[in-house]
């Protein structure tokens, strides 16, 4: 049996004195490709905190929105992925006169996202989709193990967004993402959590559950 990534054990989660989610008892393998589902306010970019908080230094993040520099180049806010891994000295320099071997390695995850042309443009010329798709290629040069996206596609076509999601199963072993494509989500997770009111409303590998099975989860 695959090693377990994540446990989350939560009676009750909340801010300001309201309650975001409750019983929560979940358990994430290694190699899992987790889709979060259900409507806005069903508690899902809570969910993925928790997960991020628990998972630590394992965990690269796509966060809602892309959460970029804006007067920064695309180069520089993918390199922000691996800022812990180097030395105060070495990312100042990095900000200054990129160091080569840095530079190919963000073209390299640039080239999977189709933005390498892209790379020294400042980010806020960009449009919205190609923005989310850097704050992607900045989880890609992260490289951590864990991936945990708040809808990290929202902004792509089906076609690109099919394609970032390879890249992202590709890159990382196990995958916790909030989607709202739910055709997406059955093709590219193993496993469907859908949210309801702020508990777990069904848990199911992705294999078995068509559209029709969580079409609930978006109405009223």
């Amino acid at each position: 049996m695959a090693e377990a990534a994540i446990h989350l054990r939560e009676p009750a989660v909340g801010y300001a004195g309201r309650v975001v989610l409750r019983d929560i008892d979940l358990t994430i393998l290694a190699g899992e490709r987790v889709a979060l589902l259900g409507r806005s306010g069903a508690g899902k970019s809570t969910l993925l905190n928790l997960v991020y908080a628990r998972a630590g230094g394992r965990a690269a993040l796509v966060p809602q929105g892309a959460a970029l520099v804006r007067t920064l180049s695309v180069f520089h806010n993918v390199y922000m992925g691996r800022l812990d891994r180097h030395s105060a000295l070495f990312n100042l320099r990095n900000l200054v006169w990129p160091v080569g071997a840095e530079v190919e390695a963000v073209r390299a995850v640039l080239r999977d996202v189709d933005l390498e042309p892209e790379i020294f443009r400042p980010a806020g010329e960009l449009s919205g989709g190609q923005q989310q798709r850097v704050s992607v290629a900045r989880a890609l040069h992260n490289g951590r193990p864990i991936a945990v996206g708040d809808e990290p596609v929202s902004a792509l076509d089906p076609v690109q967004g099919a394609a970032v999601l390879g890249r992202l199963a590709a890159r990382h072993e196990t995958l916790v993402l909030a989607l709202h494509d739910v055709r997406l989500a059955l093709a590219h997770a193993t496993r469907i959590l859908a949210l309801d009111g702020g508990a777990v409303a069904l848990d199911a590998p992705a294999a078995e559950l068509t559209p029709a099975d969580l079409a609930r989860f978006y109405e009223g």
